[in-house]
């Protein structure tokens, strides 16, 4: 597969296999899907050894070609991740299953009976990077929305992937379900991310999971509608009313519970009527904590020890232990902050003011807004989801935390008795 033609030969083949893999899944039974997802439980977990083995591999490889720690901590497997994707697979089976479900039934004037039913997106391709566990949470996920799937990891965990793959296989062929409804891309080429997200004709949606610069370059050149977030720029604004014990407790959690994740906490705006009640503990909490602050010239009056904020870092993702902090006059203040500097991810209010609350609620354009809650609960398991294949900060079809139900899409329908039009 080294010349660019082999290439592109061997990905239509794939995405024609999904097609047709897809359209199996769409009439398999429910009991069938959780069949594979519960048989593909078991052979991770009986096959922990060789997934480790090949795991270490990835890792070593990976190293040498000088990864630096964080890298190596979201490539490395260890006995529990294995469980945990077990686990996942089995939580996924136990999961509603939304395909077929009919809704909004009512009869016309005509006398039909009109209303909609959940459907399979179809063909879903999933282009991530360092972080094995993906493999199966998006397998999964696919398959109980029977989809079919097209997986194109990143080359550094090659080895991990394909074993990973290998066991979701013997659950879809325990299950009778095609292979092919899982495919996992066996080329490390990177002419082949190109070629699948143009692939219009044989896949539905692509999902990019992985940092800013592969999910800028997949939504520049898909010709698939892009299921997608960029930058995870979240807030916590502390209102004039909030309850200061329940402000630090979750000012804390939502940046330092951890510093990776999309929705960790960025930007903390402060009332300056709260602020000199609630900075100066949260601070010496963020310090004993090792989080570097950087303020704006009111933070840093609060709180001397704060490096100087620009403006830059008022729009930054550091995925790290630093925190930018404002201090602003009112909620409009805040709200426009957010509005300017925001990227729609997850953003949060603390305050017991119900008016205020709700006007946060309405106004805050974000995918995931809350009242009195940590921005870290914006994921698809602590929303009831089960897993999620990724959190969209898109307008159309799917927003926030994507599990099942936006792995679907509804189609109309009609039950009639002899009617014709008149």
């Amino acid at each position: 597969m080294n010349q660019p033609i082999d290439i592109a030969a061997y990905m239509q083949g794939v995405g024609a296999a999904a097609r047709e893999a897809a359209r199996a899944l769409a009439r398999a039974t429910t009991a069938g899907k959780n069949a594979a997802l519960v048989a593909a439980a078991a052979a991770l977990r009986r096959d922990q050894a060789t997934l480790l083995a090949a795991n270490r591999d990835d890792v070593a490889a990976a190293r040498t070609a000088g990864h630096d720690a964080a890298f190596l901590d979201r490539l490395t497997l260890a006995p529990k991740t294995v469980t945990a994707m077990a686990e996942g697979l089995l939580e996924i089976a136990a999961l509603p299953d939304p395909v077929g479900e009919m809704s909004e039934l009512r009869y016309r004037p005509s006398g039909i009976q009109v209303g909609m039913m959940r459907v399979p997106l179809g063909v879903v391709g999933i282009i991530y990077e360092s972080r094995p566990n993906v493999t199966a949470d998006a397998a999964g996920l696919c398959l109980k929305a029977g989809n079919a799937t097209i997986l194109r990891g990143g080359s550094e965990a090659i080895r991990s992937n394909h074993a990973i793959a290998a066991r979701i296989h013997e659950g879809l062929r325990h299950a009778g379900l095609p292979e092919s409804a899982v495919q996992l891309i066996a080329t490390t080429d990177r002419a082949a991310v190109g070629l699948m997200v143009a692939m219009d004709k044989h896949i539905d949606v692509i999902v990019p999971r992985g940092g800013k610069s592969l999910i800028e370059r997949v939504a520049r050149d898909a010709k698939i509608p892009v299921l997608k977030h960029l930058d995870g720029v979240c807030h916590v604004y502390i209102d004039e009313d909030a309850d200061p014990e329940m402000a630090i407790r979750i000012a804390d959690n939502a940046k330092t519970q951890r510093y990776s994740p999309c929705n960790t906490m960025e930007t903390l705006l402060v009332h300056a009527a709260i602020a000199p009640r609630v900075l100066p503990p949260l601070c010496r909490i963020y310090a004993d904590k090792g989080v570097e602050l950087r303020g704006d010239a009111r933070a840093r009056a609060v709180v001397a020890t704060m490096k100087d904020a620009t403006e830059d870092d008022w729009s930054t993702e550091y995925l790290a232990p630093i925190l930018a902090i404002r201090i602003v006059d009112d909620l409009d203040t805040a709200m426009d902050h957010i509005a300017r500097y925001g990227s729609q991810h997850t953003d949060a209010i603390v305050t017991r003011n119900h008016d205020h609350a709700m006007r946060f609620l309405r106004e805050v354009d974000s995918s995931s807004v809350l009242i009195n809650a940590s921005t870290r609960f914006a994921d698809g398991f602590e929303f009831g989801l089960g897993a999620e294949i990724g959190i969209s900060t898109n307008k159309l079809h799917a927003r926030g935390p994507v599990g099942l139900e936006g792995l679907t899409s509804r189609k109309w329908i009609v039950f009639g008795s002899g009617q014709i039009r008149t």
